[in-house]
């Protein structure tokens, strides 16, 4: 029997981080939002490492806040260690990374969302989505409850019948032991989606009192911390270190010898492995040549002494992981306090979303997460806040925020999802995105911020302190290229640093160009008389010492939003057009591409096919135009 568990705007399934992010975008939008997930003490857990960012997911995490979601605030309020990553590079990969409490960072997430006004809350066992003429309208739990909405947002994680594989044990379940979704999947599959097995892993944790920390290397937080939210202006928290040691060469032979009883080698795995974090034994395997590995001791918590073992992701018995864990230095005596395991699950094949990450087959049914292919805790929250706002203009007569590649890594990582698809857990790179030098870690305001505005996730308050930011850097700019300094300005400053002296006059401006000067050294010259913060200055820096290359890749941009605001209609028929080949033919009837510039990025599709398309199209848009 039935019972009626009302109506909202927006529903969201799954409580992760791509739940959290859609679920209070959703909210904040203005749309009555319920958000139902299995198990409410598990809200935002991390079921893998505790950490936050690196690179291209520290990016992620900077246009979420950029957009106006959370995990940036929640994090920066939860680490217990910060540091950005690649400083020796260019800015391009700068990347910060966040080791996280993960008890408090779960429970700082529950709190502000429990807090959130239009935001409603249940705990529950979603089997079936409820669907009338061919769109989703509403969902039905274990109990028989339904609820009914506009939109559905769908993020299960790794729970749609999830399996813990261990050695020779197996048996349905979801991360750390939580129930698995088993029904829904089931049901997804027999409304006519395409699903796949991925599968993912985590490594054992130890005990922090049982290992030997003089025979490992420290590695400290920043004596001054960035922070991943533009509002977080300081920060108290007290940082913890990590530490760092390597497997050898008994680690390699005990695996080696073990081998027979490792799942993924026995054929007990179905699943496909994400490549870039594989476990040890894949490690061992795939790169024998290599006598260590490196492995990373984090702690999970200010108040536990549980000890995360970063690099030894393992389905191995556990006997074999004792042995392993014993044979690393440091590790001599370590008492093991929860296995490692692998868990397979079935993920959405993405490429049936369109790129406001709706599902083309049913309206009103967005997905988000890692049930799109993905993996890590980033690109879950960035799928996540755009479903959420998505899922909410749907509610609301609007028309989807899609991001392109140009824009932001969320853009790059969304656009290669629901255009080429992936036979493998997916992970976001600095090498994926071709405007690396635009999708900088500091600039993610400038990019994202105005969207995030309009939409109504920025505040007013924070949106005239981003405009108040542009200016004072934009006028800075200015300044420096007027200003005209002669040698007796600047030589001693130049001198002292190892910087080549003047002989003429020149502008600060192309003083500042050189390497080693840095906006504090034009200071010692000529002060600002715009009380600029470090962000601000180092965003002047980046911008003068980057403009030739910044100003290439912008002209890319341009010739890419050209292709892209060439938009295909979803009613052409492709077995009309004459002349593609008859891969391109499938591919894009399968991907249904909106643009040009998206159909371009399809493998399989020529060139010879896009100019082929494009004569078609201008042919049909005059047609369909003389039809009226």
């Amino acid at each position: 029997m039935s019972y009626d568990g009302g109506n909202y705007d927006v529903i969201v399934i799954g409580a992760g981080h791509a739940g959290c992010e859609s679920a209070l975008a959703s909210a904040r939008m203005g749309c009555q939002t319920l958000m139902i997930t299995i198990n409410l003490d598990m809200v935002a857990f991390m079921p893998c490492n505790p950490s936050i960012g690196g690179p291209a997911k520290g990016h992620v995490v900077r246009e979420i806040d950029a957009l106006g979601g959370e995990m940036g605030r929640n994090i920066d309020r939860t680490f217990i260690q910060m540091r950005m990553l690649n400083t020796g590079k260019g800015p391009a990969v700068h990347a910060l990374r966040a080791q996280a409490d993960k008890f408090s960072y779960q429970q700082t997430m529950k709190e502000t969302m429990e807090l959130e006004p239009n935001l409603t809350m249940r705990q529950g066992m979603v089997e079936q989505l409820i669907v009338e003429n061919g769109e989703c309208v509403g969902v039905i739990t274990k109990t028989g409850t339904e609820y009914r909405a506009k939109s559905i947002v769908l993020t299960t994680g790794t729970y749609l019948r999830g399996k813990v594989i261990m050695g020779e044990l197996m048996y349905e379940s979801g991360p750390n032991n939580q129930q698995p979704s088993i029904k829904l999947a089931e049901h997804l599959r027999e409304l006519g989606f395409d699903l796949v097995r991925f599968k993912t892993g985590t490594p054992p944790r130890v005990h922090k009192s049982t290992i030997d920390f003089s025979k490992t290397e420290i590695q400290p937080g920043d004596d001054k911390p960035k922070f991943f939210s533009y509002e977080t202006k300081s920060s108290d928290n007290e940082q913890l270190p990590c530490w760092l040691t390597y497997t050898s060469l008994q680690t390699h032979e005990i695996i080696s010898s073990n081998l027979h009883r490792a799942p993924m080698f026995s054929g007990k795995i179905e699943g496909t492995g994400p490549r870039y974090c594989p476990s040890i034994e894949d490690k061992i395997v795939r790169f024998s040549d290599k006598p260590k590995h490196q492995i990373f001791l984090e702690p999970e918590g200010k108040n536990t002494s549980e000890y995360y073992v970063q690099g030894l992701s393992t389905s191995m018995p556990e006997d074999v992981q004792l042995a392993m864990l014993r044979s690393i230095p440091g590790l001599e005596k370590v008492e093991m306090m929860r296995n490692g395991y692998a868990i397979e699950y079935d993920a959405m094949v993405p490429t049936q979303l369109w790129p406001s990450l709706e599902t083309k087959k049913m309206p009103g049914l967005f997905t988000a997460g890692q049930i799109n292919g993905t993996s890590g805790y980033e690109e879950a929250a960035g799928q996540g806040i755009i479903a959420g706002i998505n899922a909410a203009r749907k509610a609301q007569g609007k028309e989807p925020v899609i991001l392109d590649r140009s824009q932001g890594y969320i853009g790059v990582l969304i656009d290669d999802l629901v255009t080429k698809g992936t036979n493998e857990p997916y992970r976001l790179l600095t090498s994926r995105a071709e405007y690396r030098l635009l999708l900088r870690h500091d600039n993610a305001d400038l990019r994202l911020t105005p969207i995030g505005h309009e939409i109504g996730l920025i505040s007013d308050e924070r949106y005239a302190s981003f405009l108040d930011k542009k200016e004072k850097v934009e006028r800075e700019v200015e300044r420096l290229f007027a200003a005209k300094v002669g040698p007796s300005h600047v030589n001693e400053m130049l001198e002292r640093i190892g910087s080549a002296t003047i002989q003429d006059g020149s502008n600060l401006l192309v003083i500042l160009r050189r390497p080693e000067v840095s906006h504090h050294h034009i200071e010692e010259i000529s002060p600002s008389p715009y009380d600029l913060t470090e962000e601000m200055k180092e965003q002047v820096e980046i911008q003068i010492k980057y403009a030739g290359y910044i100003e290439k890749q912008q002209m890319h941009v341009e010739r890419l939003k050209k292709m892209e605001k060439k938009k295909i209609p979803d009613t052409i028929d492709y077995s009309d057009v004459q002349g593609i080949a008859i891969e391109a033919r499938q591919k894009l009837t399968n991907i249904r591409p909106i643009s040009i510039g998206q159909a371009s990025r399809i493998s399989g599709v020529t060139p010879a096919d896009i100019s082929i398309l494009l004569v078609y199209l201008e042919h049909y848009n005059r047609v369909t135009a003389a039809r009226g």
